[in-house]
C-alpha cells in the first residue's frame, strides 16, 4: 500500500496504543480526526471526541502542525506517534514533548 503507512499510536490518556495505517495523502488534523473517532470507537468511548489533541512523534517529539500533510512530514512506516489531549493554554505540552527526548 503505497498511498498508507503503518504507525503505532499510543494514547497514554486512556494507557492503550494500536497499530494502525494512516493515509500520506491527508491533512494531519483530517488524521488526528480519524485517529480520535477510532480510537473512541475501539475503546467503547473511552476517549472524548470534543476534546482537542495534537501528534507527537514519540521518537523526535516533534509536534506536527495541523496544516502539513503526513507525506511532507517525517512519519514513515513504523513511526511512533502520540495522540495527546489539550486544554486551552496549555503549557506542559512542551515540556511533555521535551521530556521524551
Amino acid at each position: 500500500m503505497k498511498n498508507k503507512v503503518l504507525v503505532r499510536l499510543y494514547v497514554p490518556e486512556i494507557d492503550f496504543a494500536f497499530d494502525v495505517f494512516i493515509p500520506v495523502n491527508e491533512i494531519i488534523w483530517k488524521v488526528k480526526k480519524l485517529l480520535v473517532k477510532s480510537v473512541s470507537d475501539l475503546t467503547g468511548g473511552i476517549l472524548d471526541l470534543e476534546s482537542d489533541f495534537t501528534l507527537i512523534n514519540k521518537v523526535t517529539s516533534e509536534i506536527y502542525d495541523n496544516n502539513s500533510i503526513v507525506i511532507n512530514t517525517n512519519i514513515r512506516n513504523a513511526s511512533e506517534l502520540i495522540l495527546l489531549s489539550v486544554k486551552e493554554n496549555d503549557v506542559s505540552l512542551s515540556s511533555y514533548a521535551s521530556s521524551l527526548q
